[in-house]
C-alpha cells in the first residue's frame, strides 16, 4: 500500500515523528502553564530577592510551561535545519490551531453538568489528604485559563518562531553548515527575549492591569531563565544533529539540509 510506501521514506518518517513531537510539547505546555513553582526550591537553594524595574522580592517563580518552552524551540531549529523554513511555519500555524481547538473543547468540558458523586468527593476515602470538598470547582481552575492568557501565548509563540526561523537562516547563509550551535542557540536567544515579554504584556498589562515596570520585570526573569536553558542545552542540539544524521545517512542528511538552506 501507498502509506508503506510512505513511511519507509526515512525523511518523511522523521518529520512525522518530529511533528507530534512539536504539538505535543506544545500542547501539554500550554496545559501545565497554570502551575507557578519555584526554581530555587525545586533544586534547595535560598530564594533570591532580585530587583529589577524598581520591582522587587523577585526570585525565579516560573510557570510549568517553561520546562517543556526549550525543547519546542530546539526542535524548531531541528526541523529548520532538515526541512526548511515554510516546513516551520506550518507546524507553528498547525500547532495554534490545535491548541485553540483543545482550549475550545475543555471549555466545552468545563460547561457540562457535573454528576453528583464525582463534584463532593470529600468523604470518600479514609485518606483525607485525598478529599476534595469539590471536584468540579478544582477540575474548572485547573483547566479553565483566561483568555487573555491564551491569546498572549499562542501570539507570543507565534511571533517568537517566525523570529528564531529569520535569525536561524539569516545566520545559516552567512557560516553555511558551520557553527551549529550559534544558529540554534543564537535564534533562541533572540526569540525567547521577545517571546518572553510578549506573552506578559498581552495576558496581564492589557489583559490583566499590571503595572508595566512588574510585567518588564517578570519578563526579565523568566528570559534570564529561558537564556540560560537555551544555552545549557546546547549539547542537545549536537546530540540531536548526530543521531538524526546517523538515521538517515550522510547522504541523505546532507541533501535534506541543503534543500531546507535554499528553500
Amino acid at each position: 500500500m501507498a502509506i508503506h510506501k510512505i513511511l519507509r521514506d526515512k525523511g518523511v518518517f522523521l518529520f512525522f515523528i518530529l511533528t507530534g513531537f512539536f504539538i505535543g510539547n506544545t500542547i501539554v505546555a500550554e496545559f501545565v502553564g497554570g502551575k507557578i513553582f519555584s526554581l530555587e526550591r525545586l533544586f534547595g537553594f535560598p530564594q533570591m530577592n532580585l530587583n529589577l524595574f524598581g520591582v522587587s522580592g523577585l526570585g525565579f517563580n516560573l510557570t510549568a510551561g517553561v520546562i517543556l518552552w526549550p525543547l519546542v524551540f530546539i526542535m524548531t531549529d531541528i526541523i529548520n535545519e532538515y526541512y526548511g523554513p515554510k516546513a516551520v511555519r506550518t507546524l507553528s500555524y498547525l500547532a495554534v490551531g490545535v491548541v485553540f481547538y483543545s482550549f475550545i473543547m475543555v471549555y466545552g468540558a468545563i460547561g457540562l453538568p457535573p454528576n453528583d458523586w464525582w463534584q463532593f468527593q470529600s468523604g470518600l476515602s479514609d485518606d483525607t489528604g485525598k478529599n476534595i470538598p469539590d471536584m468540579s470547582m478544582a477540575f474548572n481552575k485547573v483547566m479553565g485559563q483566561g483568555l487573555w492568557i491564551i491569546i498572549g501565548s499562542m501570539v507570543a509563540f507565534l511571533v517568537g518562531q517566525i523570529i528564531d526561523v529569520a535569525v536561524f537562516n539569516k545566520i545559516k547563509a552567512i557560516t553555511g553548515a558551520r557553527f551549529v550551535w550559534l544558529r540554534s542557540t543564537g535564534s533562541t536567544l533572540v526569540s525567547q527575549l521577545i517571546d518572553s515579554f510578549v506573552v506578559l504584556i498581552i495576558a496581564f498589562y492589557i489583559g490583566a492591569d499590571w503595572e508595566l515596570s512588574r510585567v518588564l520585570a517578570i519578563g526579565m526573569v523568566n528570559y534570564i531563565y529561558k537564556g540560560g536553558m537555551a544555552i545549557i542545552l546546547t549539547p542537545l542540539i549536537y546530540l540531536s544533529h548526530n543521531l538524526i544524521d546517523a538515521y538517515l545517512g550522510k547522504e541523505t542528511s546532507s541533501s535534506m539540509k541543503l534543500l531546507a538552506l535554499n528553500g
